[in-house]
């Protein structure tokens, strides 16, 4: 080797000595390396602040001597590692391991390091853990609603001008982080909304944290809304629980009624609106989150000021961007549409055929006042189809209540009666085709109820229901009988 490349060799050893050593002392923690009769070879420079000694002078003494109650010599004799020990060390106990180094099957050297400088730090690890698993738990059922119910603005549903109007403004909500507060009466779909404006901003991927604030007790609202600490009060759970605001950070926190907040926790939500901080029950940490507010109610806050039921600057911070949902009477043109929508979404739900609606009908659902509102609508639809015979919905199918607004206590308009007489008729027609339709299926698949229901396009479980209603037997071998 040339002098040349003998310097450059030994060059090169030299720096990479000196990176191990910035390494071996860029460790946070103490760190210690004996050869295999206990005597220091390496000490970094934290072990030395934190034992008050010079790391330097430490170099060839045995380990008893720098270290109380060390035992980096056992290990090296014994070959057996000692992982997160307790170790005493100055009065503190400490987590530390002692890891024996081999080279060719023996022990050359043991490398210990200090884990925890104080075994209260395991503790609050172990807390902190827990309270990750707990948030990530808490995400997970919000991810499973959000996958199973992810309302967006294509899921608001109608044609009318004021509708139209309303989702431009909501969409126009969804770019920024102001609060909302959207009013309107109870069925009208304000957590839709709240939903859809959600999933169009900048915070989608975030968490969506609703709370119906009149379904909470006033003395339970507010650990719900801010957590508490364990031990906080009686009945707590020994670990604490997250609050609403919490688990919304990063995303958006829904108060659903907001009308029915008691005033006494009317304060320290506008607090918390104010400085996106607020602590636990029982608590004494500060804790920051950055979420956005959407409150609903289908009061009116404005007029609850004065008579001393909701505070005014609550109100003022809350109604920053006001959207207002119209009742259905006052858009009837978004009925049907509604309706129809609603009717594809059961007989995806129960598995059956689609289903349609008779011009009859249709005049009777929009014409109708619908005080529940789309909930109404929705609850009227179900119980119809939960009863319907055939795959049209016709007048007498709806309910009583809203069948007698139709027609005056069974008296018919003029005209109707042979309308009605008709259409039984052919109901009457529809029923034999259909049951004739069924049996002989039934005959040409020897009973089996599979294929009879692959011919038919039914699914199996309304297959059954058919052959219920029509009184037809389960097995050829009954048909005699039964017929």
């Amino acid at each position: 080797m040339t002098t040349p490349d003998r310097r450059k060799a030994i060059k090169d050893i030299k720096d990479q000595l000196e990176l191990y050593s910035l390494i071996f002392d860029s460790i946070h923690n103490g760190v210690i390396v004996t050869d295999a009769n206990g005597y220091v070879i390496h000490f970094n420079k934290p072990y030395g602040r934190f034992l008050n000694v010079n790391p330097d002078e430490q170099i060839g003494k045995h380990c008893t001597e720098v270290v109380e109650n060390s035992r980096m010599h056992i290990v090296a004799r014994t070959g057996v590692p000692e992982i997160n020990q307790s170790h005493l060390i100055n009065g503190q106990n400490m987590v530390v391991q002692r890891i024996p180094i081999r080279k060719d099957g023996r022990v050359i050297a043991v490398y210990g390091q200090v884990m925890f400088k104080n075994t209260k730090d395991v503790t609050k690890l172990a807390r902190k853990l827990s309270s990750l698993e707990s948030k990530v738990k808490e995400y997970e059922k919000e991810l499973f609603t959000l996958r199973a119910r992810r309302y967006t603005f294509d899921s608001i549903i109608g044609a009318s001008d004021k509708l139209i109007s309303l989702k431009v403004e909501a969409m126009k909500a969804a770019a920024n982080a102001f609060p909302v507060l959207i009013t309107g009466e109870s069925g009208t779909g304000k957590e839709l909304f709240a939903q859809a404006i959600h999933n169009a901003g900048p915070r989608a991927d975030g968490p969506f944290v609703r709370l119906n604030c009149s379904a909470i007790p006033k003395e339970l609202i507010e650990s719900e809304l801010f957590g508490y600490e364990k031990g906080a009060f009686t009945g707590a759970s020994a670990s604490g629980k997250e609050g609403k605001f919490e688990q919304a950070d990063g995303g958006t926190i829904f108060l659903d009624e907001i009308g029915d907040m008691a005033l006494e926790m009317q304060p320290k939500l506008l607090r918390v609106l104010e400085e996106k901080e607020f602590s636990r029950l029982g608590g004494k940490s500060i804790i920051r989150s950055d979420f956005r507010l959407i409150a609903a109610t289908n009061q009116n806050l404005q007029e609850m000021v004065p008579k001393k039921k909701f505070r005014l600057d609550l109100f003022y911070r809350l109604n920053v961007i006001a959207l207002h949902i119209p009742p259905l009477r006052e858009r009837p043109e978004d009925i049907i549409p509604l309706a129809r929508y609603l009717l594809k979404k059961l007989a995806e739900m129960t598995r059956i055929g689609s289903v349609a609606i008779s011009p009859e009908v249709e005049r009777a659902l929009t014409h109708n006042d619908w005080p529940g509102n789309a909930r109404e609508l929705q609850n009227v639809l179900e119980r119809t189809i939960s009863s319907l015979e055939g795959d049209t919905i016709y007048l007498e199918d709806l309910p009583c209540e809203l069948n007698q607004k139709s027609r005056a206590a069974g008296d018919h308009c003029p005209g109707e009666a042979a309308l009605v007489s008709s259409k039984a008729s052919l109901r009457d027609i529809q029923r034999e085709t259909e049951r004739e339709t069924l049996l002989q299926t039934l005959r040409n698949t020897n009973y089996n109820k599979k294929k009879a229901s692959i011919i038919l396009g039914v699914h199996r479980t309304l297959l059954y229901k058919k052959m219920k209603k029509y009184n037809i037997p389960l097995h050829a071998a009954e048909e005699t009988h039964h017929l």
